[in-house]
């Protein structure tokens, strides 16, 4: 990095030196200390460009129904799809379901996510949690949370406890993984900078270790919130009375595929948005970095 940067001055200051008799060419020396940059970055952010791709796989599926190349027992229409989304919202069906898988990722997300950044710190600033902490963390990050289920289900029930335990886990993990990774990753200078300046404690957390450890965290925030949404889709299907997950397995039982879209697309929506919503955080509390994402 230190080397591009070098030759990046070094580019900007270069000149032509004219020839010892020769005509003075002070346009092509203009031109050549000036230079060309070739664009390497991504180019400009446009508003809204995310939806794009979504936007076009939606048409894509529209096309392929209104021509006939889909057929609607495999995959219904988007059509098809909107009305059985308004019928379900006419019957508070759709409304009481998002409730309740709301609620349920909701309350792993917060567990998992405080429980990975408490054991990041307390593994990333100390010899002796590193060591006790890091390799089961280590071990469970191998070992999915649904192999855990059978293991899970004897111990907690089939009730909510159990929904909650298994996205919490998921979301622990990611939280921890790329909390410690970037904990860890501070420079050892700013450690002894703020040895130095004989900061205590606190103030070492709050001054050092909270905005080194941000990219980290955020990282695995947005890791987390899709964790918890890829764990509520398989436990809602486990005894379960209620939530999105519940209802696409009583569509299944009837060849309801387009209920079944209906709770996909819901889960693609929360998704798409929870991470937009974690991705607007990021830029503000990370405002001080420029990035290729902007």
């Amino acid at each position: 990095m230190t080397d591009l940067l070098a030759k990046a001055r070094t580019a900007d200051t270069e000149t032509v030196t004219p020839q010892p008799g020769g005509p003075r060419n002070t346009e092509g020396t203009a031109r050549v200390s000036k230079g060309t940059r070739r664009r390497l970055g991504p180019g400009r952010a446009l508003p809204f460009g995310r939806l794009i791709g979504p936007a076009l796989l939606v048409l894509a599926w529209w096309a392929a129904s209104a021509s006939g190349h889909l057929d609607p027992r495999i995959l219904s229409s988007p059509g098809t799809v909107l009305a059985t989304a308004g019928d379900l919202v006419a019957t508070g069906r759709l409304q009481d379901n998002v409730l309740i898988s709301l609620q349920r990722a909701g309350l792993g997300l917060f567990f998992g996510v405080t429980a990975g950044v408490i054991l990041a710190v307390a593994a990333g600033l100390s010899r002796g949690g590193e060591y006790l902490l890091d390799g089961p963390l280590q071990i469970k990050r191998a070992i999915p949370s649904l192999a855990m289920l059978p293991l899970l289900i004897l111990w907690l029930g089939i009730g909510e406890q159990m929904k909650v335990t298994v996205i919490a886990l998921g979301v622990a993990v990611n939280m921890y993984i790329n909390t410690y990774a970037s904990l860890t990753g501070i420079d050892s200078r700013y450690v002894e900078l703020a040895e130095g300046l004989d900061l205590n404690r606190a103030t070492f957390i709050r001054k050092v270790v909270v905005p080194g450890s941000l990219p980290g965290f955020f990282v695995g925030l947005r890791l987390g919130v899709t964790s918890s949404w890829l764990g509520l889709i398989v436990v809602e299907q486990i005894n379960a009375t209620s939530g999105i997950g519940y209802m696409m397995f009583q569509a299944q039982q009837y060849a309801q595929s387009d209920v079944i879209i209906v709770g996909l697309v819901a889960y693609g929506i929360f998704g798409f948005a929870s991470d937009a919503a974690v991705r607007a955080v990021e830029r503000k509390a990370l405002s001080w970095r420029r990035t290729l994402a902007g």
